[in-house]
């Protein structure tokens, strides 16, 4: 039934980036495929609304949870109270200590009210912004506001201290609850007004005719069409599926270059004769930053270096995110030589390869695989020693570990963010190298612990294309990319000036 829905319904865009959508369905009963359409764009309708709505029906859900507490507490108050007052005859407290009251179930209410607020703007802001800095401030002057009521209620007789405290245990009780209650109303009104960003503009009709094609005729067009359609398609790709081309192709639509590195002809030659399988691809002094540090690309990496030193100035966390548009890019060898360029700065940084099916950063800098990534995710190693130092100093780390039947299940568990916790407070930079956006969902696991996340493209390889629909499947997973970092820019045979990148050489007097 379901390949059959899915093989007979076609959705297409009415018109370029009208937000229009046409839905067609093909079958043999008219009212039938009336109804699946129509059932298809009101549960479409439906979900919409209810993902808008989602918000406002857990925060009911925690509610209807607390108020039988917060009622259970009030009529424990009240029954203290009035157990009190029969015990002692219905104490009266003077003017200045229903002063003292009030003012305390005040202050009491404000901090309740502050409380629901800094729920509120703790999903808008980090503590440094000033509408939260400015929210604290306040809860802090009533906060010392109540200690010196509390010190006034101190200096009072034993009696007025006790009908003092049981009193505003009812009172700020009441506050509490109809707080809360006035905020489940609210609540509930706001999730039955929430009105979604979809809207059905006509319901589905049939065609008045039937359909009875001839087959034959049918078949023959379509093996024309096809081959005709083939070769276009072949010519069209040729000419127009080009890959990424100059850094301004990229900010033409609003996707900053954070850098544009050149191909290194020295690494190009290391590659070159790297030997047949079974023995070790890389080592350690082919790490292009060690082996030839005044290369361009290197300098274009000191360059990546400094942007980002003033881009996470506003981030949440250390934590910088590379991830690749696709596969042999480049990403790792980016990974690789900024870590090692920033640790000459006297940074501390830890890299950590979360390419647990493919990753060879072990590899490039000379380090075992033992006690990897997937090892301590699984539990098998300890947090504390999984860091691996490298022999360039002040770099250290975590390499894949075994290749486990589970990577993005392993990315998901507490331990992970667990290991970036420790790993953001031990170090200045903790760089995460992850697969591809378009290969797999890692990189949208762990960007939610990065503070700043880059996506790295192959210059003349990779697609304006297959840029945008990475950075929409990071937004769709609500992670905001920076920028993107141009790999393995090289020169045409003419026009290279015009990629936007001029290649100069600055180095020391060797006299």
């Amino acid at each position: 039934m379901i390949n059959n829905l899915q093989n007979n319904l076609t959705v297409t865009e009415t018109g370029k980036d009208t937000g229009v959508l046409s839905l067609t369905f093909t079958g043999e009963d008219r009212d039938q495929i009336r109804e699946i359409l129509n059932s298809i764009t009101r549960n479409y309708l439906q979900q919409d609304i209810a993902r808008k709505s989602e918000e406002a029906g857990k925060s009911l859900a925690f509610l209807a949870k607390q108020l039988p507490e917060v009622r259970s507490r009030l009529d424990v108050a009240e029954n203290k109270l009035n157990a009190f007052r029969q015990d002692k005859d219905s104490v009266d407290l003077p003017l200045e200590a229903k002063a003292v009251l009030d003012s305390m179930v005040n202050i009491d209410a404000q901090l309740n009210e502050l409380t629901f607020k800094e729920a509120e703007i703790s999903k808008l802001f980090t503590k440094a912004h000033p509408a939260y800095r400015t929210l604290l401030e306040k809860r802090k002057a009533l906060e010392d506001e109540k200690a010196k009521l509390n010190g006034r209620v101190t200096a009072m007789p034993k009696t007025q201290q006790e009908i003092v405290r049981l009193t505003r245990d009812v009172e700020s009780g009441q506050q509490v609850y109809m707080q809360l209650l006035n905020k489940q109303q609210e609540l509930k009104i706001t999730e039955a007004s929430t009105v979604g960003d979809v809207r059905i503009v006509d319901p589905a009709i049939t065609q008045p005719g039937v359909l009875k094609p001839k087959k034959a005729l049918i078949i023959l067009g379509s093996i024309i069409l096809g081959l005709m359609l083939s070769i276009v398609g072949v010519l069209l790709r040729s000419l127009f599926n080009r890959g990424i081309e100059s850094p301004q192709a990229l900010e033409e639509h609003g996707i900053s270059v954070y850098a544009s590195i050149p191909l290194s002809e020295w690494q190009k030659a290391r590659d070159s004769v790297k030997t047949i399988k079974g023995i070790k691809r890389y080592k350690q002094s082919q790490l292009l930053a060690v082996g030839n540090p005044t290369d361009l690309a290197i300098e274009a990496i000191r360059s990546l270096r400094t942007s980002l030193h003033f881009a996470m100035m506003q981030a949440q966390n250390n934590v910088l995110m590379l991830t690749g548009v696709s596969p042999s890019i480049g990403k790792t060898f980016v990974c690789a030589n900024l870590a090692a360029v920033i640790s000459q700065t006297h940074k501390r940084v830890l890299l950590i390869d979360c390419d647990m099916r493919k990753g060879y950063t072990h590899e490039l800098l000379g380090t075992n695989n033992v006690d990897g990534l997937s090892d301590i995710l699984a539990g098998k190693g300890e947090i504390a020693s999984c860091a691996k130092p490298t022999a360039i100093a002040n770099f250290d780390l975590i390499p894949r570990g075994q290749v486990p039947p589970n990577p993005s299940e392993l990315l998901m568990s507490e331990r992970f963010g667990e290991l970036i916790a420790w790993a953001s407070s031990r170090y200045d930079l903790v760089l995460i190298d992850t697969p591809p956006i378009l290969a797999v969902t890692d990189a949208a696991i762990v960007g939610r612990h990065a503070g700043t996340t880059l996506m790295v493209a192959r210059y003349a390889v990779n697609t304006l294309k297959e840029v945008e629909t990475s950075l929409s499947r990071f937004d769709q997973n609500g992670i905001q990319v920076k920028g993107v970092i141009l790999n393995s820019i090289f020169r045409r045979a003419t026009g290279y000036q015009d990629y936007g990148y001029y290649e100069y050489e600055y180095q020391s007097d060797s006299k």
